[in-house]
């Protein structure tokens, strides 16, 4: 651990001279991207050259130890210093862990009703309300790509991106299936009912590597339709892409423009693409598996929210909220700080095996 603090104090300086050369100085690009990695750098450098000093005045208690005059003094300072130094050791293992490179980005989100029909659909439109609001709290922006309504209300599917500061960082433990537990409005005799919607969330990438072929695209194009299937642009706007090979297909209806709709389109289907082809290659990683908090699959139920007890528990770490009201109003941050810092942990087991 000490070995890789001293290279991040080494490679602290080295930016440091860099940033004081006139070539780079010259250089918007390298002048920002220097800056960057510098700034990322600013808070373990400053704990880390704290957790020295302590160090090194624990040295200097210690050496006071042997004079009678300075003993008692120089004991309640070492207990009052090794506290401090086992708080800045714990703050650096924290910064020491492997931060996810996502984490930054803005992300692409798709609620779709599984199992329970009407019910299920309306319980998507309930969650794309709960997440709306929590974006407002964060100070997010949303911009829906697709939405097919229901026939009772909600959605059977509706994506859309979230743009702020660290979205993936907060919503990226929200892919799953999400279990409702109530009385729909349509039950005459007051059963309670269960019913599924699944949750994906993506990382938007703004350059994909990856190579799709025209010839494996099939392109439709189609009137845009608002509720209830009932067109509201008389042109052929919206496009509906299937990517052959892995059975994908996106469709954004949301501009005017066939071109421009055709454009976000493409854009989804990379990400998408992209996304498979990363959860593929995390399901044969066994060992990044079992450092992480559920798997993001569709299929796996990861939480439950039970409206006669008002009661909403994430199963993958065991976590109940007696507010569930409050949590569909867009009151998130209990749950997903609890699911941040049982992530954290796992992290921190890992390091120290």
């Amino acid at each position: 651990m000490i070995e890789r603090l001293e290279a991040i104090i080494d490679k602290y300086n080295e930016l440091d001279r860099l940033l004081l050369k006139q070539e780079v100085l010259n250089d918007y690009n390298l002048l920002k991207k220097y800056s960057k990695e510098k700034s990322d750098l600013e808070k373990t450098v400053t704990i880390y050259k704290k957790y020295k000093k302590v160090l090194s005045s624990i040295d200097e208690a210690n050496k006071m130890l042997a004079d009678p005059e300075l003993n008692e003094i120089a004991s309640e300072e070492l207990i009052v210093l090794e506290k401090e130094k086992e708080t800045l050791f714990n703050k650096l293992e924290i910064l020491l862990v492997p931060q996810d490179e996502n984490d930054g980005k803005n992300v692409i989100m798709e609620i779709r009703g599984a199992a329970g029909g009407d019910e299920a659909n309306i319980f998507s439109g309930d969650l794309f309300r709960m997440y709306s609001y929590y974006a407002e709290k964060n100070g997010w922006k949303i911009e829906i790509i697709n939405s097919i309504e229901g026939t009772s209300g909600g959605f059977s599917q509706i994506e859309y991106l979230i743009k702020g500061e660290n979205v993936y960082s907060k919503l990226k433990y929200e892919s799953g299936s999400h279990r409702v537990q109530r009385v729909p409005e349509t039950e005459s005799q007051g059963r309670v009912h269960t019913s599924t919607v699944t949750v994906l969330v993506m990382p938007e990438y703004e350059d994909v590597n990856v190579e799709i072929k025209e010839s494996d695209l099939k392109i439709d194009v189609f009137h845009s339709s608002g509720a209830g299937g009932q067109s509201v642009n008389t042109s052929n706007s919206a496009v509906r892409i299937t990517h052959v090979p892995t059975g994908i297909v996106v469709t954004c209806q949301t501009e005017r423009s066939q071109l421009k709709n055709k454009e976000i389109a493409m854009s989804l289907l990379k990400n998408k693409i992209n996304n498979d082809l990363m959860e593929k290659q995390q399901l044969s990683e066994a060992e990044e598996r079992k450092s992480k908090i559920g798997t993001g699959d569709r299929s796996e139920k990861i939480r439950t929210y039970n409206y006669s007890q008002n009661r909403v528990t994430d199963h993958r770490i065991n976590f109940s909220i007696m507010e569930l009201d409050k949590v569909m109003d867009g009151y998130l941050d209990p749950i997903i700080e609890a699911l941040i810092n049982e992530d954290m942990r796992l992290k921190l087991a890992g390091i120290k095996k």
